[in-house]
């Protein structure tokens, strides 16, 4: 049975959120599972259009721009809501087949209003062995240095 680790959170507009899950042997990889987000104030009666995504590698930048070929995106979930009907659209989408040995990065952009975001996430947790460890660091190499 694997282990499910699990990470939560409120991240602001425009932040950039790490998760830290490198190990010194690089011989413990992570899969999505579960991601979710709500607004902080999701009856508070003010619109707003969440956009909130997971990456592989350090984000430099926060963009409500969606790109699934992006390789180093991992997820994305999107939340809207108005005064009259809040948390009206939520969608998310997770590469589940991702697996990565390395630090996460969350980022969030409030398309309308400037309202923070909780995010809930659970990580599968892999055993690599060492072919399946050097693959995953290689390709977390390669990222960092030809992002997208």
């Amino acid at each position: 049975m694997s282990k499910i680790k699990s990470f939560r959170g409120k991240i602001a507009d425009g932040s950039i959120d790490t998760v830290l899950l490198h190990t010194n042997t690089g011989s413990t990889g992570y899969k999505i599972k579960k991601f979710q987000i709500i607004t902080s104030s999701p009856s508070a009666g003010s619109d707003y259009a969440s956009i909130v995504k997971i990456y592989k590698i350090p984000q430099t930048t926060v963009d409500a721009t969606v790109d699934f070929s992006d390789n180093t995106l991992m997820g994305v979930a999107w939340s809207s809501g108005d005064s009259a009907t809040p948390n009206n659209f939520l969608e998310t989408v997770i590469f589940d087949n991702e697996i990565v040995n390395q630090d996460i990065y969350i980022t969030h952009s409030e398309v309308v209003g400037s309202t923070p975001s909780n995010y809930y996430l659970e990580l599968e947790q892999v055993k690599l062995d060492l072919n399946e460890n050097t693959v995953t660091t290689l390709k977390d190499i390669r990222n960092i240095q030809n992002p997208q």
